[in-house]
């Protein structure tokens, strides 16, 4: 094992998790405002096609999440060995499914934009931009599965500084590509999409090398034919409520973009706009849920419940207070960031009054995110899947396009369920974590294995 216990507190797990996040949120920025110099449509594109993506992501996602709780679980209890065949089994998997996804995005892009609603006057762009980026997505299905491995051994800094060079190597070429910089041609559009490909390429690069050393023993090519038949139907009992989970907020969010694109196309630049306001707010608080869940099965695998119980609150709390203050200042300052991102006098007053909305609803986000992942990192998977099929679904999703299209509220109307969603969610999640259900049960566990002399009895009790 690489990592010591020494670093598995809440702090020296978030603050890399929290650099890296950041970066990420820089990326995305750096991305639409360089891309909005290019037009708002394509931002409206960039943005489209990028729930896309998140949406498909989740089908190897069930494999990573789950993989990465049971690698930071199987730590936490000593079983090392256990621990890479997880990792080795989560990269493996994962990259047959991005390879697949890749082939089908390169395929029908049009298609595919033309099923989802996307503007006539947007395909010849979507085009371009989901056949590039698309046909990558086996170096984003091997980024995450990659990450979310290091990141549960502990080692939340070489994610980070991997998260560093790619936005690096991302903006230069970014800027190379639309301005026509340092000899390279002006492609605009297509030269972003080439310029996202070729960082995650370096990126999971250099992440398969942090991987390989992760562990005990070094992690060889020929290692990737190792598949554990019970070790793999652990990830999917753990990581198939996590993938129905995810895939209810992408595909609702997909939804919602389409509901979004009936508005029109300066409605979904605004959303892509505000989506990047909106990262600013929650980075510190999803940062801190992320650490707080490697943190919790950690503990959880080492039975030490108590403290696994009073760590969710206390990243709850720290959570709250980050959140809330970032949402004040984007509300304070949002009108003027927005200025920087576009002229448009329409899109400027659409986002304007979504900025005290927003305020609102990030502390929901934050309950939910801290509490959610608790849950998950004691394996109690399938209670927040079952929250989010319920809730998504028929606050977020339906009850929007009532609100959003049918009694015309537009943005507004679907940004109302959204904070609803959360609230919703969040004191689900708070009741069912104050129930300690498996918590209680790995406690009368160690105590069934630590009577004197009667095994058979004490579990039979």
């Amino acid at each position: 094992m690489k990592t010591s216990e020494g670093k598995m507190t809440l702090w020296l797990l978030a603050w890399p998790i929290f650099i890296e996040q950041f970066l990420q949120f820089l990326l995305g920025a750096a991305d639409t405002l360089m891309v909005s110099r290019i037009s708002d449509d394509a931002v409206a594109v960039v943005g489209f096609s990028n729930q896309l993506f998140f949406a498909l992501q989740t089908l190897f996602m069930t494999i990573a999440s789950g993989a990465g709780i049971l690698i930071a679980q199987k730590l936490g209890s000593r079983k090392n060995e256990d621990a890479r065949v997880l990792g080795i089994m989560a990269v493996s998997v994962s990259a047959a499914i991005g390879i697949v996804l890749s082939l089908i995005l390169v395929w029908k892009p049009v298609e595919i934009a033309q099923l989802l609603n996307m503007p006539e006057n947007l395909l010849p762009l979507a085009k371009i931009y989901i056949s590039i980026v698309g046909g990558g997505m086996v170096l984003t299905a091997l980024m995450a599965a990659l990450g979310t491995a290091i990141r549960n051994t502990g080692n939340t800094k070489g994610p980070m500084y991997t998260a560093i060079g790619m936005n690096v190597i991302h903006i230069i070429l970014n800027y190379a590509f639309i301005y026509g910089a340092f000899g390279f041609p002006q492609w605009g559009l297509t030269g972003v999409a080439i310029s996202t490909l070729v960082s995650r390429l370096l990126a999971s690069i250099f992440l398969y090398w942090l991987f390989i050393q992760s562990f005990d023993q070094r992690i060889k090519l020929r290692d990737f034919k190792i598949f554990d038949r019970k070790l793999f139907n652990d990830i999917l009992k753990i990581g198939w409520p996590l993938g129905v989970n995810s895939s209810c907020w992408v595909f609702t969010q997909l939804i919602i973009f389409t509901f979004i694109a009936m508005l029109g196309s300066k409605e979904l630049a605004t959303r892509t706009y505000m989506n990047t306001l909106e990262s600013f707010c929650f980075l510190l608080g999803f940062s801190i849920a992320l650490a707080v869940q490697i943190q919790i099965a950690h503990l959880f695998g080492a039975r030490q419940t108590k403290e696994a119980y009073k760590g969710a609150y206390k990243a709850l709390v720290i959570g709250l207070i980050l959140v809330t203050v970032n949402a004040f200042l984007v509300f304070v300052l949002g009108k003027s960031i927005l200025s920087i991102f576009t002229n448009d006098p329409e899109i400027i007053a659409m986002a304007g009054s979504l900025l005290l909305l927003n305020l609102m609803l990030q502390p929901g986000k934050m309950l939910n995110m801290a509490l959610g992942n608790a849950l998950n990192a004691v394996g109690d998977t399938k209670f927040p899947m079952w929250t989010a099929i319920f809730s998504m679904w028929l606050i977020a999703t339906a009850l929007s396009y009532y609100l959003g299209i049918e009694w015309g509220w537009g943005l507004v109307g679907i940004y109302v369920c959204m904070i609803a969603d959360e609230y919703v969610r969040g004191l689900l999640a708070l009741w069912r974590w104050r129930q300690r259900k498996h918590l209680k049960r790995a406690e009368a566990s160690m105590t069934a294995t630590t009577l004197p002399g009667s095994g058979a009895m004490a579990i039979d009790s």
